[in-house]
């Protein structure tokens, strides 16, 4: 990015003042303000125009402001009437002028990992930017645009959602060549109240796919199978043989191509062949893809495999969690040889009014994943669900805790289990094991 105030002024037809100063980059946080950037100032839970003079302290070039706040006229400024449409209008435009190929990916669960895959795999061929952290909504995703090297020749872009009409704005900001919608889950249930509604605005991704772009959905789920959309429709999943896992890696075939994932469970093969069909649509071999997957950088949190300093495996999975998700990965921990296997669980969050029903359903479950040790983490799994597994584990074995009572946690699990065995931890974001995580690894 290098546009002149004048220039950001005209892209967006705004007021501009002391237009000559050039931006190289763009942040809304006046805290991490770098020489060179933009500071956005956007209205919300704080007024980002009580911080201009920090963002100007700490190198800003200039300010985007809205109309509503003066602004001192020796101060280089963007002046419009709403700073977040122009943030995103600036990122479309710059999303326009580079015109890479871009990937968009969405889902309930495994959108992150696609994206960190499929990025692997472009990566192979093309110059691949991918959208940074979880930068996947109405702030995240021009700030991704707008971040992206001038010779990016494929964006790999995270679209999230937790309303109707959310991707619907998102998708027609980045116009994908290719959307993906990794499955549909139970995630935001409480605001979809049903599967079906939370596939249809899923499918809000389809909004800004170019006519001739292509739309890649799991083969086994019918709510997108048989949606009715005008871009071509292609299924992943299908096809999978030879499946093999160990304690590091899932190992599995595709159209006589071996593939060895760093990830453990099926659901990342699901996850690993949204990104491949992507790859194949871009041209990109599958013994390419194949070496790409082979070892690729993963976004913390996200079924992250770690040791603590007493040889226990942690298996982190700390980012989001439904139904879904925390069966799919019990699933994987039941099949991973260890001669002991541990469970945390956090709350569920978002499922709404059927929150009780699907925190009580996760039991069978748990019981099945044969572990021998279950710790349960704040209000909804401790009403819900530990009524249940008391008639199957005695109190030496299942633990509850507050949200609050993390530090217990840490202390009860830095000595458990030996060298060899395994500890997954799963949750939403909300309940914070990922202070858990950071305090056994240290």
């Amino acid at each position: 990015m290098n546009y002149s105030v004048k220039k950001i002024g005209q892209i967006l037809n705004a007021t501009t003042q002391i237009d000559s100063k050039i931006v190289t980059g763009v942040s809304f946080d006046s805290r991490k303000v770098k020489s060179g950037d933009l500071f956005v100032a956007l209205v919300a839970e704080n007024d980002g125009h009580d911080y201009v003079q920090q963002a100007l302290t700490k190198g800003a070039t200039a300010v985007l402001v809205d109309d509503r706040h003066q602004i001192d006229s020796k101060i280089p400024a963007i002046i419009v009437s709403d700073t977040l449409l122009a943030l995103q209008q600036l990122g479309e435009y710059r999303r326009h002028q580079i015109n890479p190929k871009v990937v968009a990916i969405t889902g309930s669960n495994g959108k992150t990992t696609t994206k960190d895959m499929a990025s692997a795999i472009m990566g192979f061929q093309y110059k691949t930017f991918k959208t940074p952290e979880n930068f996947n909504n109405e702030i995240g995703v021009p700030l991704t645009l707008l971040t992206m090297p001038d010779d990016t020749e494929v964006l790999v872009v995270e679209l999230g959602m937790d309303r109707p009409g959310q991707l619907t704005t998102l998708s027609e900001l980045v116009s994908p060549d290719i959307a993906i919608i990794t499955m549909i889950g139970e995630a935001h249930i409480e605001f979809f109240k049903t599967r079906e509604n939370i596939a249809k605005a899923k499918l809000e991704i389809t909004k800004g796919l170019k006519s001739q772009g292509t739309l890649l959905v799991p083969y086994d789920e019918p709510l997108l199978t048989n949606a009715q959309v005008k871009q071509n429709v292609q299924t992943f999943g299908q096809d999978i043989k030879d499946i093999n896992s160990s304690s590091s890696k899932t190992i599995f075939a595709y159209q006589n191509t071996r593939f060895a994932i760093p990830l453990l469970g099926r659901y990342n093969i699901m996850n690993a062949l949204a990104a491949i069909s992507a790859g194949i649509l871009l041209h990109i071999e599958l013994k390419n893809a194949a070496e790409a997957l082979q070892h690729f950088d993963l976004t913390k949190n996200r079924t992250e495999q770690l040791t603590t300093s007493h040889g226990v495996n942690l298996i982190s999975d700390v980012y989001n969690s439904n139904p879904t998700a925390v069966a799919a990965v019990l699933a994987t921990l039941k099949i991973i040889p260890a001669t002991h296997k541990y469970v945390v669980l956090g709350d569920m969050l978002e499922l709404g009014e059927q929150a009780a029903s699907l925190h009580a359903c996760l039991a069978e479950t748990v019981i099945n994943a044969n572990v021998d040790g279950v710790y349960l983490v704040g209000p909804l799994m401790n009403k819900y669900l530990y009524p249940i597994l008391q008639r199957r584990f005695d109190s030496a074995h299942l633990h509850q805790y507050e949200t609050d009572q993390l530090a217990e946690l840490i202390k009860d699990l830095q000595t458990l289990g030996e060298n060899g065995d395994v500890i997954l931890l799963k949750a939403s974001h909300g309940i914070h094991l990922e202070n858990v995580v950071n305090a056994l690894v240290k």
